[in-house]
């Protein structure tokens, strides 16, 4: 049986066909918008877990983090209504 695994991942071949992705059709295009929350780290706090929630229910979705020290940026998103 070794001499027909997969070397790389030590996986049996597939028998049979392939198996068939799933077609999503999207009618409604999404709309985001977007919020950018900026901290300078040395002179304030990092947004705390009440300031986030908040932001939470409001919709706002945490999608990326970048750092420039001492400077920190949050962005959000969510759906536009």
């Amino acid at each position: 049986m070794e001499a027909h695994m997969n070397p790389r991942f030590n996986i049996p071949p597939r028998s049979g066909p392939a198996p068939v992705t799933p077609m999503v059709y999207v009618t409604d295009k999404s709309v985001w918008e977007y919020k950018l929350l900026s901290r300078n780290l040395s002179k304030e706090e990092a947004p705390n877990e009440e300031e986030l929630n908040k932001l939470g229910k409001e919709g706002w979705e945490l999608a990326g983090v970048f750092t420039d020290s001492p400077f920190v940026y949050f962005y959000f998103k969510r759906l536009k209504d």
